[in-house]
């Protein structure tokens, strides 16, 4: 499901093979159990995490076929998203996403609650799908979008049009930092960018917990979690 490699200071968490990279209770597990790892191993304080995917996909968002057949589920899957966002929030280092592949809904997010955003320019788009496929957004994925998003504009194309964006796009937009022409060269920029930072963490991480007190103080409770999973189709 995920893999975390140390190279150095830096930490490569990488979703491994090439599946949709769908967020089930079993990989949401996975990369929480990473993230305390890097949380428990960065024995300087300055560290950097990069997280990246292998395949078509950063991730596809949450398992919604397993939702579909077991409703239960979503409610795990959102707590569990929560978590691991919460904990990227508090984590002391800085992180950065290599999204080598499409990022929909969840996953978008999930790249979002990054403190970096590099992609590939030849292949994937960011994607909020959730008014295409009749899903209501939660609070705190708004909070979160709105801290990350700052362009009434960009918000508006994002959540109220659904449009898919490109790496180019997002760069112009100010979601992305940068684009790059492939995966690998994604994934060595990240690592170029993390080897370049030289941080306090532990006052890094303070700060950004501040500068995401919004986030925070929504994300432990999800208002959406009772609706009925109508749709479990990609439209990428």
């Amino acid at each position: 499901m995920c893999t975390l490699e140390k190279r150095g200071r830096l930490f490569v968490l990488t979703l491994t093979g090439d599946g949709e990279h769908r967020l089930s209770p079993a990989i949401l597990d996975a990369i929480g159990s990473a993230v305390r790892r890097v949380r428990a191993e960065s024995s300087s304080s300055n560290s950097v995490l990069i997280t990246t995917s292998e395949g078509k996909f950063f991730s596809n968002g949450y398992d919604l076929d397993l939702g579909k057949s077991d409703p239960s589920l979503f409610p795990v899957m959102s707590a569990k998203l929560r978590s691991v966002v919460a904990d990227l929030i508090s984590l002391p280092i800085p992180t950065i996403a290599a999204v080598t592949g499409h990022a929909s809904a969840a996953g978008f997010i999930l790249a979002m609650s990054h403190d970096y955003i590099l992609m590939r320019r030849d292949r994937g788009f960011l994607y909020m799908s959730e008014l295409d496929i009749g899903l209501r957004m939660p609070a705190w994925f708004m909070a979160l979008i709105r801290t990350r998003i700052g362009s009434p504009a960009a918000r508006r194309d994002v959540v109220l049009t659904a449009k898919k964006l490109t790496a180019t796009e997002a760069v112009e937009m100010g979601i992305v930092d940068s684009a790059h022409g492939s995966a690998a060269e994604t994934v060595e920029a990240a690592v170029k960018l993390g080897e370049e930072m030289n941080l306090e963490g532990h006052v890094y991480g303070r700060i950004r917990e501040m500068a995401m007190r919004e986030v925070l103080d929504v994300i432990g409770f999800d208002e959406t979690v009772s609706d009925v999973v109508r749709n479990s189709g990609s439209k990428l």
